[in-house]
């Protein structure tokens, strides 16, 4: 063979897969969906969080919650606790989609699909698996993030506590998330945008497995010392407060994943047209 044949043969055995190309797209779309959904939802999750698990927060509703909190801390108190999700969010957001993507193409090349109605458990499966990665990531990011947002001390020895609830949380959640996200277009004629998709998807979700997410802000706050995931949850259903923060958290879910879904979808297509004129 000629040097120059071998040399065209050497460049296209260099090329990337296409499946490490398809998976390099979901990891890199999913630190979009990330970024975008911190910087737009942070202020709501900072009132979601506080009135699940501050006492002095118990009573509050969402307006009066977030304007005595802007009036003594102005915009930085909306924002508290958001530098390590900014850090961490791109990251395990990037990580629960790129694991789902990964997940689902062995899914698809390696076992049978089947449906029970509706649910297809391979994306259930999948769904789990992403939600696990981020729960494995997010978890002393989200410590850090709950006890700055309750205005607690943290530290170093105490990030990882409330991980197991953390992870089971995300695990559920984004089970959900793919899920709905898989069965809602064909219900609707003509289907729907990324942004309410993204907003649907996840605001069902999030329905679903709310009183996981109180349990987890209480174990994080720093403020319910000796108490087990059990005790709170047994507690909770006790006071009524399964459901509390759901308003504030609902408004932020709407706004942040509906405009990260968006970014999402964009990254994805871009990645997609783009890619194959660089090769």
């Amino acid at each position: 063979a000629s040097p120059s044949v071998d040399i065209a043969e050497s460049l296209e055995r260099a090329r990337p897969s296409q499946h490490v190309i398809d998976c390099a797209i979901g990891f890199s779309a999913g630190g979009a969906y990330g970024l975008t959904s911190v910087l737009v939802g942070q202020p709501l999750d900072t009132v979601k969080t506080r009135m699940q698990a501050r006492a002095d927060c118990r009573q509050s509703g969402t307006l009066s919650t977030a304007w005595h909190l802007a009036r003594t801390q102005g915009v930085a108190g909306l924002y508290r606790g958001g530098l390590p999700v900014v850090l961490g969010g791109t990251l395990f957001r990037s990580a629960q989609f790129g694991v789902y993507e990964v997940v689902m193409k062995q899914l698809k090349q390696h076992t049978t699909p089947y449906k029970w109605g509706v649910l297809d458990w391979q994306v259930a499966f999948a769904g789990v698996c992403g939600g696990v990665a981020r729960g494995i990531i997010e978890a002393p990011f989200d410590k850090v993030k709950v006890m700055r947002q309750c205005e607690q001390q943290w530290a170093w020895k105490t990030v990882f506590e409330g991980s197991g609830v953390t992870i089971f949380r995300n695990s559920a959640l984004f089970c959900c998330f793919s899920v709905y996200r898989d069965i809602i277009p064909p219900l609707i004629p003509g289907g729907l945008s990324p942004f309410w998709m993204g907003a649907v998807s996840s605001n069902l979700a999030w329905l679903t497995i709310w009183p996981l997410d109180v349990i987890k802000s209480q174990r994080q706050s720093g403020l319910f010392p000796n108490h087990s995931s059990a005790s709170l949850l047994r507690e909770a259903c006790r006071t009524g407060i399964l459901f509390r923060g759901v308003m504030p958290g609902l408004a932020r879910s709407t706004v942040a994943n509906g405009c990260a879904m968006t970014a999402y979808k964009w990254i994805e297509e871009f990645a997609h047209t783009q890619l194959p004129k660089w090769r």
